[in-house]
């Protein structure tokens, strides 16, 4: 069972991060814990190219529940603060895409930390167009306002 009471995807046979967590693949270990897993990216784009995933199977945030992002998060936290504090970086890139066309290249979440060092020449944000869309349509279109509660949507239904 996951923290949040879910049940847990049982490990994806064909999901190379399942395999790590396995050990039935192997990695470059930098962090474990109960729920989390941090290795060296065999693919890296720089020096310590490290990915941080949940050690249950879930495609990406959509799929996760509450705790078990919020360990991904607290082991990205903790590897950053090392990276900065221990092992002579300036900085830490979070990346993680969240759906084919966001980029995501592996069915299983994780979480992108590039460690970064002031002047290294790398550009891990994309430079993008400017939107042309005015940020108070984006802004109606994308905010997130809490759910009313009962009484409340109960009220506005007799207040009609």
């Amino acid at each position: 069972m996951s923290l949040s009471g879910e049940q847990d995807a049982a490990p994806q046979e064909d999901c190379p991060f399942c395999q790590i967590v396995l050990e039935k693949a192997p990695c470059y270990k930098l962090y474990e814990d109960e729920y989390t897993l941090a290795f060296l990216d065999i693919a890296g784009d720089a020096e310590g190219h490290t990915l941080v995933i949940p050690k249950t199977h879930v495609e990406n945030l959509l799929d996760c529940g509450e705790e078990t992002a919020l360990q991904v998060a607290g082991t990205v936290r903790l590897l950053t603060e090392h990276f900065v504090k221990h092992c002579g970086y300036d900085g830490v890139d979070l990346l993680g895409a969240n759906g084919k066309s966001a980029g995501q290249s592996v069915g299983h979440l994780h979480i992108h930390l590039i460690p970064r060092r002031e002047g290294d020449g790398l550009q891990a944000w994309p430079k993008l167009g400017r939107s042309l869309t005015p940020l108070e349509q984006v802004q109606r279109r994308l905010a997130l306002t809490p759910p009313a509660a009962p009484e409340q949507t109960a009220e506005r239904k007799e207040g009609s």
